[in-house]
C-alpha cells in the first residue's frame, strides 16, 4: 500500500525545481484563469517559509502592496506555478520568518547573502 502512494507522488513531482531558500526574494510566475482566458501573473516577495515534503511541499511568499502585507502560499509542484525566479539571496538564521510580519519599512528587510 505504501509503495503505491510513493509511486503516485513521484509521478506528480516536477522534474526541475528552482533552488531557493527561506529569506530569498523570488518572483513566482503563476497561471491565472479569467473566464476563458489564461495569463501569467508575477508575485514578487520574500520567502517566509517552506514546509512539507515530496509532492505536498509548499512555500509562502510575502510582499508589501500599497502599505499592506500580502502573503500567498503555493504548492511547489503545482502546475499553476510556471516558474520561480530568484531575484536575490537572503541571509537568515531561521527556517520560518514569522517575525517579519510585525516589522515595518527597513526593519522588514533581509540581509543579502554574498557568495
Amino acid at each position: 500500500m505504501n509503495d503505491i502512494i510513493k509511486e503516485i507522488e513521484q509521478a506528480q513531482l516536477k522534474e526541475e525545481v528552482t533552488d531557493f531558500r527561506v529569506g530569498d526574494t523570488v518572483k513566482v510566475f503563476a497561471k491565472v484563469k479569467e473566464g476563458n482566458r489564461e495569463r501569467t501573473q508575477v508575485f514578487e516577495g520574500t520567502v517566509m517559509k517552506r514546509q512539507g515534503g515530496s509532492s505536498r511541499e509548499t512555500f509562502t511568499v510575502r510582499k508589501i502592496s500599497n502599505g499592506v502585507g500580502v502573503e500567498k502560499t503555493w504548492p511547489l509542484h503545482s502546475p499553476i506555478v510556471e516558474k520561480i525566479e530568484v531575484v536575490r539571496r537572503g541571509k537568515v538564521r531561521r527556517a520560518k520568518l514569522n517575525y517579519l510580519r510585525s516589522r515595518i519599512g527597513k526593519a522588514a528587510k533581509v540581509k543579502e547573502r554574498v557568495q
